[in-house]
């Protein structure tokens, strides 16, 4: 079948995912009484777990796939930083480009988990701009390894590494280099990414980027007929230059939107959902390897969507591997649908 053509290809390509990495913690615990000193529960404690979060997970996500995975990103000169880059090597994921400095404190987020159910989240952040001597850095590290390269993924969580001067410094040095570049936005942070091959927001982050007032938004049963949203996406196209706008639309599955081609719409598969934590990084991680492997842009799409149909049926941050993939599709042919406009 043609996605285990596919799928055998990944192997081949060699992925480079830069953006804000984090540390995500796990405690998992039961709640068996309320705490005397406040309303609160008492968790206790049975495992911890730590993982690699942010632009970090989308890396996490590509390693049962591409034959390499390499990271660009920045954590501290702390314990947590230590631990996060020795979790990277450790996972499979090459951190040569992590910068470590002494300016920023490593982001963690700590999640205490009772019951299946999270009870609740603390995060260690202190937010600062990438400074321009460390935007060089990136740049060179990407002009020495770009020829050993098939596609670039940048990942804006909005914690401040991603700046349009560091964005105007590497999307060149791919681009030079002939390869696919996916983006993944933050609303918190608009950057322009003009020359890319596709930037994949969500409902929300593509009509405000649109300029739409949120008093005109929509949301239609049948994304094909909804025709603020189809005006959006095309409107997205031009405003960015980038070859394709990857539009997700959570229960709805997603839309895509190539320029010059007509809109797919690829419905959810998603059959059971315990946590949508981590399902845009795995729907950006196989669209990007799908499209390096040659995939066309509606079956890298139809790709991603039951990757991350298959993730939102796991608790947390998680992955999937090629079997669980290939299992979920190979009833599947590739089809979706379109409309003109």
């Amino acid at each position: 079948m043609r996605i285990e053509t596919l799928v055998q290809r990944f192997s081949e390509k060699r992925i480079l995912v830069i953006g804000d990495i984090m540390l995500d913690r796990f405690i998992w615990g039961n709640v068996s009484r309320i705490s005397p000193e406040a309303p609160v529960p008492v968790v206790n404690v049975e495992k911890e777990a730590v993982y690699p979060g942010g632009a970090a997970n989308v890396a996490r996500n590509l390693v049962p796939f591409a034959g390499e995975v390499h990271m660009v990103g920045r954590v501290g000169k702390d314990r947590d930083g230590q631990i996060l880059s020795e979790i990277l090597g450790d996972g499979g994921i090459n951190s040569n480009g992590v910068l470590r400095t002494g300016d920023c404190e490593t982001i963690t987020k700590t999640r205490i988990i009772a019951r299946k159910q999270q009870v609740v989240r603390f995060d260690r952040e202190r937010l600062m701009p990438i400074a321009s001597e460390h935007v060089e850095q990136v740049k060179e590290f990407l002009q020495q390894g770009a020829h050993e390269l098939d596609g670039v993924i940048i990942s804006d969580y909005g914690k401040g590494f991603l700046t349009q001067e560091l964005v105007d410094a590497v999307i060149p040095v791919a681009q030079a280099a002939g390869l696919v570049i996916a983006v993944d936005p933050n609303p918190n942070n608009p950057l322009k990414w003009q020359g890319v091959t596709s930037v994949k927001p969500n409902r929300v982050e593509a009509f405000r980027e649109a300029g739409i007032p949120e008093g005109l938004w929509t949301s239609h049963s049948d994304p094909l007929q909804d025709e603020m949203l189809l005006r959006v996406g095309q409107s997205l196209l031009e405003r960015w230059d980038t070859e394709m706008v990857q539009i997700t639309l959570g229960e709805q599955g997603m839309i895509l939107f190539e320029r010059g081609g007509k809109p797919h719409h690829i419905p959810t598969v998603a059959r059971e959902v315990f946590d949508v934590s981590g399902a845009g990084d795995t729907a950006i991680a196989l669209f990007t390897l799908s499209l390096a492997a040659g995939a066309a842009p509606v079956e890298a799409a139809e790709i991603s969507n039951y990757a991350s149909g298959v993730v939102v049926g796991k608790l947390g941050t998680a992955t999937l591997t090629p079997d669980e993939l290939l299992k979920a599709m190979r009833p599947k042919e590739f089809v979706s649908n379109s409309v003109k406009v």
